[in-house]
């Protein structure tokens, strides 16, 4: 396999390239498409570990707290116990564009019903707050301030007991909240960039470039931004003081679910185009692969567990969700 050399790149650099003159220096054409997840094509190999039937997933996450993974399908929240597989379901008031589990709680961002809402995993009871501007991501900064992208002004909104202190200028596509140890940085799928926001002013920092067409990414025990660049075919790391590109690897297989282990230091990454899981190490200078595994149909999502180091991966077509154990 080929390997791509470590880079370091400054924000200024973006400028260049045969970027035409629009107000984003980070966006190259005036018709910005986001990247997708490959139709995949039947599945060939037998999918590792078990299978479980479930409805279309479009969104998976991972409590560690109450051993609860959450599978979401439209509106539809299923709520798996790990370690008995029984389910509880849970009806929101719309589908939700993100979810986030920790400490016992899930907080769902719905955009469709100006919601936010925090679900206790232990009783599956919800909790919904009203967030005008159709909220796409959220994320608690501490006890009382949350940063939240809103889908119809295209901003970054941190709100203090509920109330706006802080608001950046537009993005032309936010999609995700990444928590920094300087603050916290956005994933724009349009423009296809990071940028660092100042959480107590909202301003930006200065953005870099993530590939030819960036669609999920996490932070690592490092203080890194690892991104999936799905058009690109690529995993690449940022460092974030400063932003700077420190790592890509070419990931063939149109990669798109993104997972974390801290315990393992492993990336689990799905390829729809070839109904695969691999798990990369990413505690070195480059990525490693340490596992490839066949999936069930269209794996779009991915969470895990970092204390046992099972890996359950989802279905969006239908195929059900997979239990790889470690």
């Amino acid at each position: 396999m080929r390997r791509l050399a470590i880079i370091c790149l400054s924000a200024t650099l973006l400028t260049g390239c045969g970027m035409d003159t629009t107000s984003d220096p980070l966006q190259v054409t005036d018709t910005l498409t986001a990247a997708t997840p490959a139709t995949a094509p039947p599945a060939t190999a037998p999918p590792a570990g078990t299978v479980h039937p479930a409805p279309p997933v479009q969104l998976a996450a991972y409590d560690r707290d109450t051993h609860t993974l959450v599978l979401a399908s439209g509106p539809q929240l299923t709520l798996v116990d790990t370690r008995t597989n029984t389910q509880r379901n849970l009806t929101l008031p719309s589908a939700p564009a993100a979810l986030r589990a920790e400490r016992g709680r899930l907080t769902a961002a719905l955009p469709d019903a100006n919601l936010i809402s925090r679900v206790d995993l232990r009783t599956a009871t919800a909790q919904p707050t009203q967030v005008p501007g159709g909220p796409i991501d959220a994320i608690d900064l501490d006890g009382n301030r949350t940063a939240v992208i809103l889908r119809d002004s295209g901003t970054v909104t941190v709100l203090h007991n509920g109330n706006p202190t802080a608001t950046t200028e537009k993005f032309q596509g936010p999609a995700q909240l990444l928590p920094t140890r300087d603050g916290i940085a956005v994933l724009d799928r349009l423009t296809t960039a990071i940028t660092p926001i100042d959480p107590a002013t909202g301003t930006k920092g200065a953005g870099l470039r993530a590939g030819q067409g960036a669609t999920n990414a996490v932070t690592d025990r490092y203080g890194r931004i690892l991104t999936i660049d799905t058009r690109g075919q690529e995993l690449l790391a940022f460092s974030t003081d400063p932003l700077i590109m420190k790592q890509r690897y070419p990931v063939p297989g149109a990669p798109y679910g993104l997972a974390y282990d801290p315990t393992r230091d492993l990336a689990w990454v799905t390829l729809t185009a070839t109904n695969e899981l691999v798990g990369y190490d990413i505690a070195g200078g480059e990525p490693q692969e340490r596992h490839r595994l066949p999936t069930i149909s269209q794996p779009n999502a991915v969470a895990v567990d970092p204390d046992t180091g099972d890996v359950y991966i989802a279905s969006a077509n239908g195929a059900g969700y997979q239990v790889v154990r470690a």
